[in-house]
């Protein structure tokens, strides 16, 4: 069986079109919300930008804080991993939305020059 984008798509919601801009939230299957993944994708002069905010964490009591604050200083971040655990049929919706947004905001801006 060969899996279709979904319309409308599981896992996947919109939350605001402004034309040259998209903000969706892609949610983990586990249902927690400190998992969802905010994903914004916008079209200006120098191109299309996505960007993606999640919750990060950590188990500080588990590092070194003295170092994790020494690298912060030194390297000006810290490096932490989020995961988003999907179905096949929600991956699948989700490069689709991002593939459509991509095109929608390129037209738009297209269109209001």
């Amino acid at each position: 069986m060969t899996l279709r984008a979904q319309t409308p798509a599981e896992g996947i919601l919109i939350h605001k079109d402004w034309g040259n801009s998209r903000y969706y939230s892609v949610t983990c299957e586990c249902l927690c919300a400190d998992h969802t993944h905010h994903v914004f994708v916008d079209a200006d002069e120098s191109g299309i930008t996505v960007t993606t905010h999640t919750t990060q964490k950590t188990q500080f009591w588990s590092t070194n804080r003295w170092r994790t604050i020494w690298t912060l200083l030194t390297k000006g971040y810290v490096d932490y991993e989020a995961s988003l655990i999907m179905t096949e049929q929600q991956a699948m919706n989700y490069a689709s939305t991002l593939h459509h947004a991509v095109e929608d905001v390129t037209k738009f801006k297209a269109s209001t020059k």
